[in-house]
């Protein structure tokens, strides 16, 4: 009882002291402020680029809504792990450790949501350089076609820009076709860049045919997607339910044993061992299928 009280007390002291040296801001702007420098001097370099990337978007989640999400954490770890342990101490460790895992979350929502984006203008950008060569009869100005029709959005945009001028500098597309290959490794680029250096360096006097059947494919490609990605959502909300059902079972305990004797089995070590696994265990479980579900997104 001394150890909770004494918890209690300095989470008190320390609010009271964050408050008292921002007197001029309030205190959630003040940990706003400091999560953002904390993030602008750790995050890694590519991850800063796919978030400015989703903010450009307009798919970043607002301060409100970090906010809301810290506020749902918090209460969801302190009411899990108070019915696990009846510990206040417990709770706020759980609590700082929910609160924790948050950056992560936001970085694998980010990357899904980048993901999606590069797949999208993938998919313009195979789509519309067939459209233009039916007219240009030439892979170089069909890339130019989609470059100066302003359909690409960075970085493909810039990178289709890169392949036109390694094609005019090097007399040949080889070198433009390997670079984009290499930057965007989806099957849709890579068939299509193949007919087109067939074309190009082999003389293949109708290719119409050849084109059409590539379009058909790229149409049948991206509605398997797009389909796939709205039964992936369906699963995932029920995978997140499921996860968090199996952290209630705890009651179900209690509700067969009886609180009385679950407190008394609470003064085990072994008990108590068993049940942190028990959280920690299931907390990777769903870890690991917000991994999943955000990295094997959009490509083939």
């Amino acid at each position: 009882m001394t150890g909770t009280i004494f918890v209690i007390i300095s989470i008190i002291i320390l609010f009271i002291f964050v408050y008292r040296i921002n007197r001029g801001e309030s205190v959630y702007k003040y940990v706003l402020t400091k999560t953002s420098d904390i993030y602008e001097k750790y995050a890694p370099y590519s991850f800063k680029i796919v978030r400015e990337k989703v903010k450009e978007l307009g798919q970043e989640f607002t301060p409100r809504q970090y906010f809301i999400q810290i506020a749902i954490f918090s209460v969801g770890a302190a009411v899990i792990s108070y019915l696990y342990f009846y510990s206040l101490i417990w709770c706020i460790v759980y609590i700082i450790a929910a609160i924790s895992i948050i950056p992560y979350l936001s970085y694998l929502r980010c990357k899904r949501l980048y993901s999606e984006f590069i797949f999208e203008q993938v998919q313009v950008y195979t789509t519309n350089t067939i459209m233009e060569f039916a007219t240009t009869q030439s892979f170089v100005k069909s890339l130019e076609g989609v470059y100066e029709s302003g359909v690409l959005e960075d970085p493909v945009k810039s990178d289709v820009k890169t392949m036109i001028d390694m094609a005019y500098r090097n007399g040949t597309i080889t070198e433009s076709i390997d670079f984009m290959n290499e930057k965007y490794d989806y099957y849709i680029v890579r068939n299509m860049h193949q007919l087109f250096y067939q074309i190009t360096n082999e003389g293949a006097r109708d290719a119409s045919g050849s084109l059409e059947n590539m379009s058909q494919d790229i149409d049948m490609l991206v509605e398997g997607v797009y389909r796939d990605r709205i039964d992936r959502a369906i699963f995932h909300k029920k995978f997140l339910q499921f996860g968090f059902v199996l952290y209630l079972m705890i009651m179900l305990v209690q509700f067969l044993l009886g609180t009385e004797t679950y407190l008394e089995m609470l003064q085990d070590w072994y008990v108590q061992l068993l049940l942190h696994a028990i959280v920690i265990i299931n907390t990777y479980f769903l870890l690991s299928g917000e991994k999943f579900y955000n990295e094997n997104v959009g490509a083939e």
